[in-house]
């Protein structure tokens, strides 16, 4: 069959609709498989396509995709072609996996993968992880930044061995599958540490650091931990306060690799997203007023979102929207109290109802000030039409949210 535009979109429906995606269906069995041996198959069909490069593993709850991106982006400014595997994807399936300073991978590259292997019995992310690996190999990229998609010890991706491993801040989300203290999570994030392969973990953590410690020598590699010292006085257009702590695990990181800072490594950071195309992290919309969103979605980012949201000192206008799965009762209480809260249900069958985030929300904080809309871009209407030119629109709470808003706005701000 040949390639067209025409064959490609019905290809990447069938793939969405045969294989739904964590991103569009949730975790249903359908697209989520924990556990290895179809992935280990699969790989083994492909003939190991990630054995052709050096790959470095980055697992977390919060920041793991800012952190691989400013590796890739480090490592692309010294010289070496890099492939970066992401997710989800905020408005093309192509994000997913590009080559930093070169492209995405393209419609005709997607279909042929999608033509040459038998997917039949994969979920999404095993599908698109084994894309990722094969088009990584046929480009012959020197390194390969690849995000776990979730957890680690059971994740698609942690067939691998790795250069070095990476585990980015921990927080509780995705309690249902990973367990329901920190303590526990970190032990998933923790199973794609190997043998002899040195383990880096973000920060010390009087609650995880024994379950890494344990963990390192149960798999007998060399543990080392991020300073968030290192990180001072470095910028990056990856703006939040969050990025600090990524910034400084990014450094030690590519120290690992047998990078030490300098000129070029400092310049990659301050343009990773220029770089590498990361969208949707504390990512400025518009100026006036000013408008800014992000995908951070559980209790952990948000925390540090609307502790940031308050410090800016303006009125806030925040439009929020949350998937039904998620820890609402434990987000409510980190709400800022001088508020405008408009409440949106993004177009995914997995969105909490924007009337009944309205009315847990009054339920447990009656003094907020809040609205629900029909749709996000109403939503957007409205919190534009609300705020004064001194406002701060803030739009969140949810990956989707997010991908609704982005082409709403001109981004040349």
């Amino acid at each position: 069959m040949k390639y067209s535009e025409e064959e490609y979109n019905c290809r990447l429906d069938e793939l969405f609709a045969r294989s739904p995606s964590v991103q569009n269906a949730g975790f249903t069995p359908g697209s989520y498989k924990p556990g290895l041996d179809g992935m280990m198959k699969f790989d083994s069909a492909m003939g190991h396509p990630w054995k052709k490069f050096k790959c470095i593993h980055v697992a977390g709850t919060n920041g793991k995709g800012s952190v691989s991106s400013m590796i890739a982006a480090s490592l692309s400014a010294l010289g070496f072609r890099v492939g970066l595997y992401t997710s989800p994807h905020l408005l093309d399936f192509r994000e997913r996996m590009k080559v930093v300073g070169e492209s995405m991978i393209s419609r005709e590259e997607v279909w042929e993968f999608l033509e040459t292997f038998n997917c039949d019995g994969l979920s999404f992310f095993e599908i698109t992880t084994g894309m990722a690996f094969w088009w990584f190999a046929d480009k012959k990229v020197d390194y390969a930044v690849i995000e776990v998609g979730l957890g680690g010890r059971l994740d698609s991706t942690n067939i691998i061995t790795p250069a070095l491993s990476v585990v980015t801040s921990i927080g509780l989300d995705h309690c249902a599958l990973l367990g329901n203290t920190r303590s526990m999570i970190a032990s998933e994030k923790a199973g794609i540490f190997k043998k002899d392969i040195p383990a880096l973990v973000w920060g010390h953590d009087t609650e995880t650091d024994i379950v890494f410690e344990n963990k390192a020598s149960e798999a007998d590699c060399p543990l080392f931990y991020a300073d968030i010292d290192t990180a001072n006085g470095i910028e990056s257009d990856l703006t939040g306060e969050y990025q600090q702590g990524n910034i400084a695990t990014a450094i030690k990181a590519l120290d690992l690799l047998g990078f030490p800072l300098c000129d070029t490594v400092l310049d990659a950071l301050k343009h990773t997203a220029e770089r590498t195309g990361l969208r949707g992290r504390w990512e400025k919309l518009c100026r006036n007023p000013l408008t800014i969103c992000d995908i951070g979605h559980n209790p952990a980012a948000l925390r540090i979102n609307f502790s940031s949201l308050e410090k800016i000192g303006k009125p806030l206008v925040i439009v929020y929207g949350v998937m039904a799965d998620k820890d609402i009762d434990s987000i409510i209480p980190l709400m800022p109290a001088d508020a405008h809260y408009i409440l949106v249900a993004p177009a995914t069958p997995r969105a909490m109802k924007a009337d009944e985030l309205f009315n847990r929300i009054k339920s447990a904080r009656p003094e907020l000030d809040a609205e629900p809309a029909e749709s996000v871009r109403k939503g957007i209407e409205q919190a534009r039409s609300y705020a004064s030119p001194d406002s701060v629109i803030y739009i969140g709470g949810s990956t989707f949210v997010v991908c609704e808003a982005l082409p709403l706005y001109n981004l040349d701000v």
